[in-house]
């Protein structure tokens, strides 16, 4: 081990030390510059790829039209579902949250279509309430839950669904009506998931209709879209 060691240095060491030190400062120097001109270039780049004020009247217009389309389909799936899912509306009670431990259903209709199984999720669209313990409403495919006059859009089958939706609907058939209990841990469990408290026992009213096709969204309003978002519409 060296200790307390006097270090002396020649001329041609000391400008060695110097040069290496300037150095040094010019390489950090350029690093800071090559930042701030990236940075620049990512802020101009984001720049450019806003929507000029053609391409944003030429958004808007599209994104009405895709609107209007999706409204016209919900207006005519209404008028066909309407009268009958309303009725279901007074099967919003309050219940014993404590009594829900499993996945429960009855059967307010039995459908005449094809039954829904664990392989076949993705062929049904659906209409719903969902509501709490406290007959709380926290979703429904009404425009108003208080006073509804019109369906939304059905909602479409997915296996994303919650397990519990997905235990629930097992066996029911196109046209089929159901009321199904669900059990926090087959819903969302110990997690707030809007305005559902974590820990809650879920009960829906389901009916399962056709599976209906979403309308398509445009490839030009998608690309638009992706450009007034800083994305390329390659991606």
């Amino acid at each position: 081990m060296i200790a307390n060691q006097d270090l002396h240095t020649s001329p041609r060491q000391r400008i060695v030390i110097v040069f290496i030190a300037l150095l040094m400062l010019l390489s950090t120097f350029a690093l800071y510059a090559s930042i701030v001109l990236s940075s620049n270039g990512s802020s101009s780049s984001a720049e450019a790829s806003a929507l000029t004020a053609e391409e944003e009247a030429r958004y808007q217009e599209l994104l009405a039209e895709y609107q209007d389309k999706v409204n016209a389909q919900a207006s005519e799936l209404s008028s066909k579902y309407f009268d009958e899912f309303a009725t279901f509306k007074s099967r919003v009670k309050s219940f014993n949250a404590a009594d829900v431990t499993d996945v429960t259903w009855t059967d307010l209709k039995v459908g005449d279509g094809e039954e829904v199984n664990s392989e076949d999720f993705v062929e049904y669209s659906a209409y719903y309430i969902g509501w709490l313990s406290d007959e709380t409403v926290f979703d429904s495919s009404f425009d108003d839950a208080s006073k509804p006059t019109a369906l939304n859009s059905p909602l479409a089958g997915t296996t994303e669904m919650i397990q519990g939706w997905k235990d629930g609907i097992q066996g029911m058939k196109i046209g089929g009506v159901r009321e199904i209990s669900i059990p926090s841990a087959l819903g969302y469990g110990d997690q707030d998931q809007g305005s559902i408290p974590a820990n809650s026992p879920l009960r829906f009213v389901v009916m399962l209709v056709p599976r209906v096709d979403e309308v398509e969204v445009p490839d030009e309003l998608n690309n638009l879209y992706l450009k007034s978002m800083g994305y390329s519409a390659e991606g």
